[in-house]
């Protein structure tokens, strides 16, 4: 059977970004003929031992309980379960001296759902016909944001400056506002702090300036927070989450340890909040209610934010760390390759500056020695026009062991330094 499909049909049906790249990764590790791979591609969190026992101890909290019966057996509000937002306001209120009511919270389904709920709420066009964007800020930024919207010339994103540092190999993304423009064609700004795949934190001079260009024209601003503190904390620089009038503040709960139960968490603008939650209403009726039952207990005692500070932080910060000194010793230093400043999340972000070939040609070539990285032009969503820069970059995991990650680098460098030589040959 080969029923028609509709425009969003086409659209829906297609995977994007890194979905469509797994699909390759997945069939060369089935297919590797006894082959070892060392593979710096995966964006599942590590089972870590202490946060699996959290999850398991609450779990085991709601199961001898008298509330499991109304969690599990019953359907729910759209906007969440009830303890669980009780716990959000309560603890955001006292962790960062806001005044939040329970109006301001929506509990969604993951919080991809929550931008894509906001890409076609705010984003698209209008009953006038107009076309309203979804601006991304700067590019490289998730992935994902490439499918959130049915219209796709709705994704708009601008390319950023560089901030480099040539003699220790480091280099920053940074929003150029000299191009950035927010006026009465956007529908609404969406960004990741810190930045998946690049890590990058935007500074908190950077965000107030975005939401104060937004503001004029009643914009809102969601900060996707996914790796952000209070949990999971995947913060290695410092930093705190920002928020204000047109900000919202979106949660993940999937890496502090339940990305199986896709668990996101809207905070903002009580009339943002609502429109949020209609089109979760008429999408899938409410969140899951097990994740939150299990989730308002480890926030309501403390645990969750502890753990994300004390385990699973440190855990990926010392990863980066030995990605760090593995390139430092084993990467040539005559080249320019340049590592994005470790700033969060879970991966590590590579350029390599004038690569004499793509980085779908680096990709293939460092399979051949056993390396699975991911490409990075996968991690330009909606930018416009032509850059090299997209097709010279490469996204590696930090969640492979020490041992992988030092080995998968010395194969790099080989790998590398052949690539720049031969080009110098060529020539």
């Amino acid at each position: 059977m080969n029923p028609a499909l509709t425009q969003f049909g086409e659209r829906m049906s297609r995977l994007t970004g890194v979905r469509a790249i797994m699909k390759d990764i997945i069939e060369t590790l089935r297919s590797g003929k006894g082959k070892d791979f060392i593979n710096l591609s995966a964006g599942n969190p590590v089972i870590l031992p202490e946060v699996e026992q959290l999850w398991r101890d609450c779990t085991a909290q709601l199961l001898s309980s008298p509330e499991y019966g109304e969690v599990v057996c019953r359907y729910g509000s759209s906007q969440g379960y009830q303890p669980f937002i009780d716990v959000i306001v309560e603890d955001f209120n006292s962790r960062y001296g806001l005044n939040l009511t329970e109006q301001n919270v929506l509990i969604t389904p993951g919080s991809q759902s929550i931008y894509f709920y906001a890409a076609n709420a705010f984003g698209g066009y209008t009953t006038e016909g107009k076309l309203k964007k979804i601006v991304l800020p700067l590019s490289p930024d998730y992935t994902g944001y490439g499918g959130v919207s049915l219209i796709p010339e709705a994704v708009f994103a601008y390319q950023p400056s560089l901030d480099i540092d040539e003699v220790n190999h480091h280099f920053k993304y940074r929003p150029d506002f000299s191009q950035l423009t927010i006026d009465e064609t956007t529908g609404c700004v969406v960004f990741s702090r810190p930045c998946n795949p690049s890590g990058n934190v935007l500074t908190e001079e950077e965000v107030k300036k975005i939401a104060a260009l937004a503001e004029p024209f009643e914009v809102p601003v969601f900060i996707d927070s996914a790796y952000a503190p209070p949990f999971p904390a995947l913060n290695f620089a410092e930093m705190k989450p920002i928020f204000g009038d047109n900000i919202i503040h979106c949660i993940s709960l999937s890496k502090a340890g339940l990305p199986g139960e896709r668990l996101g968490i809207a905070i903002g603008d009580e009339g943002t909040i609502q429109v949020l939650e209609a089109f979760q209403t008429n999408m899938c009726i409410h969140s899951p209610r097990y994740g939150q039952a299990i989730a308002a207990r480890a926030i309501g005692s403390g645990a969750l934010s502890e753990i994300s500070t004390e385990v699973i932080r440190p855990y990926y910060q010392q990863k980066f760390t030995v990605v760090e000194t593995a390139l430092n010793q084993a990467m040539p230093n005559n080249l320019p390759w340049f590592l994005h400043r470790g700033e969060g999340a879970i991966f590590a972000w590579m350029w390599f500056k004038d690569l004499p070939m793509t980085d779908w040609e680096l990709y293939q070539q460092l399979k051949e020695v056993g390396v699975i990285v991911v490409p990075g032009s996968s991690f330009f969503p909606g930018l416009q026009g032509e850059w090299s820069h997209k097709n010279q970059c490469i996204r590696i995991s930090l969640t492979a062991t020490d041992e992988e990650i030092t080995e998968g680098m010395k194969r790099l460098a080989t790998v590398i330094e052949q690539v720049y030589q031969h080009s110098i040959v060529g020539v």
